[in-house]
């Protein structure tokens, strides 16, 4: 598996730090809270879990029914409320995620910290704060490896869009994953600005972060594929999911696109269905001669999968030491309930590449590009959005973790997998 990228945000005071699985396909950001007896604790990826206590907290406050965030949330639906609406209601969540995964809770305010670029980074570095609504988990199941969620959605809980409307960060974000063997990666508080940029629309009427798919082609050679299964709808779409680790097609499209790959697989190689899987067995690991997908969007523009953003490797014991198995990452996504008809493009079509999400100008952009090369000493380039912002948050930005990639500031976050 690609794994999944996460980071650390710093909450409360006294300052404590939680890992929280980055997700662009939902909105709410949440921490595992004292108490929560039904909170399972085994695959998590530090040994213990840190837990976030409201109690002991001395900015911590609790959020109301009565609450404009609140108010937002039950709209987005993002929030549940008692029917007896009063001042003293707590507001209430409920997220259940694709994979069966759920968490409950309710909701808190509390301060989030930041390291603040100054100017255009030479400055160094201060540290800053804002207040931010999340969810205290007391109820959760699945297989959760992490303290909590950040949710980077479109709706009012989102952390990016609260931070926003305080006028903190632009209403954008940017992220780049590393396909390294530890992963890694940014993300970025912001639209990163790099000549080459490809863009297409995000569809408005979606609550997701959904664009129009016009067509797919490996090695050049167009799918035959019913076009009116691309077309967005309520039952059927194509949307950006950071929080799902591969890429999933609805049948009308996976089957025809799987045998154009195994069409146009090199002829060394040897082709076998393992375990569900459609892979390959070859004697070397280079995956280069294998075809390229391209995915082509709205206004014509492509994203290019090469083989080694969907052949993920398999481990098997009993193999030669020269010979190694490859997998196709496309999968099915008849196996998500209520979006069997959808196309996901999870983490394994989106590594190895900038994709920025802007919600003034409503697109989404990305390029190829190196994210192991983005680290301390690069600098970022700010975006144009937030030249429409006032002068202050244009020469002072926070950011979680600092990174900078040419002249300018920008707010981001640390990521690893």
């Amino acid at each position: 598996m690609p794994g999944l990228y996460y980071t650390l945000v710093t909450l409360g005071n006294p300052p404590k730090n939680y890992s929280v699985q980055f997700d662009t396909g939902s909105d709410i950001m949440w921490v595992t809270c004292s108490p929560c007896p039904d909170c399972p604790t085994p695959g998590r990826i530090y040994d213990t879990l840190e837990v976030y206590n409201p109690n002991n907290s001395s900015t911590s406050s609790n959020i109301s029914c009565s609450d404009d965030m609140c108010k937002h949330a039950i709209k987005s639906k993002n929030s549940i409320c008692q029917a007896s609406d009063t001042p003293n209601n707590q507001c209430g969540y409920w997220q259940e995620y694709a994979d069966g995964t759920t968490t409950g809770g309710y909701y808190v305010s509390d301060i989030m910290h930041f390291d603040t670029v100054m100017g255009n980074g030479s400055e160094g570095a201060t540290v800053s704060s804002a207040s931010v609504v999340f969810g205290c988990s007391d109820s959760q199941s699945g297989a959760l490896q992490q303290d909590g969620i950040m949710g980077f959605g479109k709706a009012a809980p989102s952390v990016m869009l609260q931070l926003s409307s305080q006028g903190v960060s632009p209403k954008a974000f940017s992220h780049c994953l590393t396909s390294s063997g530890d992963g890694g990666g940014i993300l970025v508080l912001g639209e990163v600005v790099e000549p080459g940029f490809l863009f297409t629309p995000l569809v408005s009427s979606r609550p997701g972060y959904n664009v129009n798919m016009k067509s797919i082609s490996v090695n050049g050679q167009n799918v035959p594929i019913d076009s009116s299964l691309f077309t967005t709808s309520k039952t059927q779409e194509t949307f950006v999911d950071s929080g799902t680790s591969l890429a999933y097609l609805p049948d009308g499209v996976y089957d025809p696109v799987i045998r154009a790959i195994i069409d146009a697989a090199p002829s060394s190689v040897n082709y076998s269905v393992i375990s569900g899987n459609e892979c390959f067995i070859f004697w070397k690991s280079n995956v280069s001669e294998f075809p390229i997908v391209a995915l082509y969007f709205e206004g014509g523009v492509p994203l290019r999968v090469g083989p080694a953003n969907y052949l993920v490797p398999k481990a098997v014991s009993d193999l030669p030491d020269n010979e190694v198995i490859f997998c196709i990452g496309f999968q099915s996504s008849k196996m998500f309930k209520g979006s069997e008809h959808a196309t996901i493009l999870g983490d394994l079509v989106l590594r190895d590449r900038i994709f920025t999400y802007n919600l003034e100008k409503m697109r989404l952009g990305w390029i190829d590009y190196n994210c192991s090369l983005m680290n301390k000493t690069t600098v970022v380039v700010a975006s144009e959005s937030l030249r429409s912002h006032t002068p202050s948050y244009f020469g002072l930005m926070i950011a979680i973790g600092v990174a900078l990639i040419n002249t300018n500031i920008i707010a981001l976050l640390w990521l690893d997998s």
